[in-house]
């Protein structure tokens, strides 16, 4: 039984021992698996680690690329900054540059001008010199001759002696009648300066107008800007329709609820303006209409314009014009001269011309008539070349004026001599009429720039100390240093002055330049 147990139990150690070695083998086998999966796994992870750390590395080497181009845009701002705050500085730099040459370049033309003086003061104090050199010789000649004069006279006898005693006598009476007619003469002007000014002061308070300066403004208003598409029309045609109908130019602009008419001929012009405000209230604005309008226009405004001028001479009194003189007298109410209403400026003339003339005892009628007259050509100075007197006296030719009135015509701005004693009176109450307070007009602007220009001209002079535009600009009164300017190169600076006034500047009626020079000596008592 025993046997037969061991041999049961001997195959089932060797089973149980085989079973252990398989379980050791499959076990080790197992295990090399297991070991060959973690190898795997791990170069896996290794090598996702390093592809992450490449990539990481990749994103860092971006960021600091990105970094350092933002970095050198924002040092290339910089940089462009710098430069233009350095380029601007330069600009500032060579205009401050420039200023300085121009004021060098004054400077330099100021110290010419100064060089080409003395260079003249030179040659006149040559000149001088000369002349005193001629005189003091001729003086010593004269001594001469008296010395010999002299010596004659002690071996003349007394007839010889009482000759020559009264021609000298006879000489020296020559001379004081000279001086004596001399003060005559300067109180005879003194005493017609004085009935002068009576003359004009009486004329200027018999007649004295509320108001002569009057301003035309050719514009014309409209509703809406709509309306101006209308003017203009397709393609311009209208505007080009008006234009050709009246002779003047027609401004359409962004100006709101405005056009404007510009033209040489104040006729014209006032044709235009009424012509166009009356297209805009009928609002049929067409070539035919504006050719139909215009037509009638014109006609209303030659026969208001020959009414004004008839009304014109009525007023003055003037009888025996032609209606072509006094198309051409209504003309001048469309007219201004430095804001003045030509018209009303003549009529004034006129009545003032009368009064001074009966003040004279002169004919008032003829003063009338040439101060009414005396300003026709400036109704078509526009068309015919040359002065308003000039072609006024020559269009009054035609109609048989009197020779009296031509030459008043002609010569109210000196352009030709007075033959007649009406011409200086027309002359004069034109300067009247022009400067009376209220009649012409000016900018405040430009009569401050006409005023410091004035200024301007009399102090750049040698010897100048201080110079005055007074009396509204119709006098620059200027003192001079009495040690540089004596009492003989006086005169001479006031009329250098009044000359460069004349040639460098425009302004109505005339200036007077009053040139003082005093000398004040001061001492003291102790």
């Amino acid at each position: 039984m025993e046997t037969i147990v061991s041999q049961i139990a001997l195959p089932e150690a060797v089973g149980t021992i085989l079973g252990f070695l398989l379980g050791i083998g499959l076990a080790a086998i197992i295990y090399q698996v297991i070991t060959k999966a973690k190898s795997k796994t791990f170069e896996q992870e290794l090598q996702r680690q390093i592809e992450g750390a490449k990539r990481e590395a990749e994103n860092i080497i971006k960021s600091a690329q990105i970094d350092a181009a933002a970095e050198a845009i924002k040092k290339k701002e910089q940089f462009t900054s710098e430069m233009n705050q350095v380029r601007a500085e330069l600009r500032e730099t060579e205009v401050r540059l420039s200023k300085r040459e121009d004021v060098l370049d004054r400077l330099s033309e100021q110290l010419d001008q100064r060089e080409k003086s003395l260079r003249k003061q030179h040659e006149e104090l040559d000149s001088r010199q000369h002349k005193v050199d001629l005189k003091d010789k001729q003086l010593s000649v004269l001594m001469a001759q008296q010395k010999n004069q002299l010596l004659k006279i002690t071996a003349m006898g007394i007839e010889e002696a009482k000759g020559l005693l009264l021609k000298r006598l006879e000489d020296e009476c020559e001379h004081e009648m000279a001086g004596l007619i001399q003060r005559k003469v300067d109180e005879a002007t003194e005493v017609a300066d004085e009935k002068c000014r009576e003359i004009i002061s009486s004329a200027i308070q018999r007649y004295a107008t509320e108001q002569t300066c009057e301003v035309t403004v050719s514009t014309v208003e409209i509703p809406n800007d709509d309306m101006k598409g209308r003017v203009i029309g397709r393609e311009g045609r209208n505007i080009r329709a008006f234009e050709k109908a009246t002779g003047v130019d027609v401004i359409v602009d962004d100006t709101p609820g405005m056009v404007v008419v510009s033209g040489f001929n104040p006729i014209r012009r006032e044709v235009a303006r009424i012509a166009m405000e009356r297209l805009i209230q009928d609002g049929r604005i067409h070539p035919s209409r504006i050719e139909e309008l215009v037509a009638q226009t014109k006609k209303e405004v030659n026969q208001k314009v020959l009414q004004l001028g008839k009304d014109a001479s009525v007023e003055v009194n003037v009888r025996g014009l032609s209606n072509k003189v006094l198309s051409l007298l209504g003309s001048l109410n469309f007219r201004t001269s430095y804001g003045q209403n030509v018209l009303r400026h003549s009529i004034e003339v006129a009545f003032l011309t009368q009064v001074m003339a009966d003040e004279l005892g002169l004919d008032g009628s003829v003063a009338r008539r040439a101060g009414l007259l005396h300003d026709i050509g400036k109704a078509i100075d526009h068309e015919v070349e040359g002065s308003h007197p000039a072609i006024g006296a020559n269009y009054l030719k035609r109609f048989n004026e009197s020779p009296t009135v031509l030459n008043a015509v002609a010569g109210h701005h000196g352009d030709v001599p007075a033959d007649n004693p009406y011409t200086p009176l027309v002359a004069a109450a034109d300067a009247i009429s022009a400067s009376r307070p209220g009649a012409r007009r000016e900018t405040l602007e430009r009569y401050i720039k006409r005023l410091e220009k004035l200024e301007e001209i009399a102090a750049g002079f040698k010897g100048v100390e201080n110079a005055y535009a007074i009396q509204a600009g119709r006098e620059i009164r200027v003192i001079v240093d009495a040690e540089k300017v004596d009492d003989e190169s006086a005169m001479k600076v006031a009329r250098d002055i009044a000359q460069k006034v004349e040639d460098e500047m425009t302004y109505p009626g005339e200036i007077k330049v009053t040139l003082l020079r005093e000398v004040r000596c001061i001492e003291f008592a102790r």
